[in-house]
């Protein structure tokens, strides 16, 4: 009687086992929740707001990123790439310490989340700060990439400014570091007339080829590229082409994507 009820006993502990066995297998291979988001793009805007730019210009930039984010064919070139979505992130810079994540990561796929995103930058209010570190602005940027929980075919910091690099460590530092962590930097610099700074030192004045100071010292990276705006007037169009072409890739045909971009604007 013994005997059989330890073989009893034996057989329900295997019956049990082989029950749970698929239950723990499952388990096992079960993939971790834990992953990045799939995207196009990893971009983040990184604004200009140093003394060099005053509230009207403050007001023109901030419009025409809002214009452009919210523009049909960035939405269409969007939707057209290999996920038909990106991870977007907004920043806004000046000095050594003065970086601000306006609005941290965010995906847009369709009209819906491009208006989401704008309704953000609509709300806050505008900002103004002593100084222009560009080094500065790619380093926090830079940062900003990690853990952020996507993972995008390309990483590209799209940076606008009207200045060259005066603060913090040198800016081909920055640019070579980003660089080197697989990240594009995008130059928008804004050419502007020979006025004084609102809040500039005296005899202080806007600088000279800023185009040719960005190209030289800014933009580096895979596919890395400028559009110049003219004047902050011109600053809408400029954005509008350039996000285009950052998200589909569009090679550009010797200026005809800007006059391309100001047509859809018109």
């Amino acid at each position: 009687m013994r005997i059989f009820l330890h073989a009893l006993m034996a057989f329900a502990a295997m019956s049990i086992l082989l029950v749970r066995a698929p239950a723990e297998a499952q388990e096992v291979l079960t993939p971790s929740p834990d992953f990045d988001e799939e995207v196009d793009i990893e971009l983040i805007l990184a604004v200009d707001i140093s003394g060099s730019v005053d509230s009207m210009e403050a007001r023109t930039q901030r419009e025409g990123y809002i214009a452009a984010l919210t523009h049909p064919s960035v939405i269409g070139a969007i939707q057209s790439a290999f996920h038909g979505k990106i991870a977007m992130s907004y920043v806004e810079w000046a000095g050594t310490y003065s970086q601000n994540q306006l609005v941290d990561w965010t995906i847009i796929s369709d009209e819906a989340s491009a208006h989401a995103f704008a309704s953000i930058l609509i709300s806050v209010p505008l900002n103004q700060s002593h100084g222009t570190s560009i080094s500065h602005a790619i380093d926090f940027c830079v940062d900003l990439f990690d853990d952020n929980g996507y993972a995008g075919i390309r990483r590209v910091i799209d940076i606008s400014g009207d200045g060259t690099n005066r603060n913090g460590r040198p800016v081909t530092d920055a640019r070579n570091a980003a660089i080197a962590r697989g990240i594009t930097i995008n130059g928008l610099p804004i050419i502007l007339d020979d006025r004084p700074e609102p809040w500039g030192r005296f005899g202080m004045r806007r600088e000279l080829h800023l185009d040719q100071y960005y190209n030289d010292n800014v933009i580096g990276g895979p596919g890395a590229f400028l559009v110049v705006a003219e004047d902050y007037q011109a600053f809408r169009g400029a954005i509008l082409s350039k996000l285009i072409r950052e998200i589909a890739q569009v090679p550009a045909l010797k200026d005809q994507s800007f006059a391309i971009a100001q047509n859809l604007l018109n």
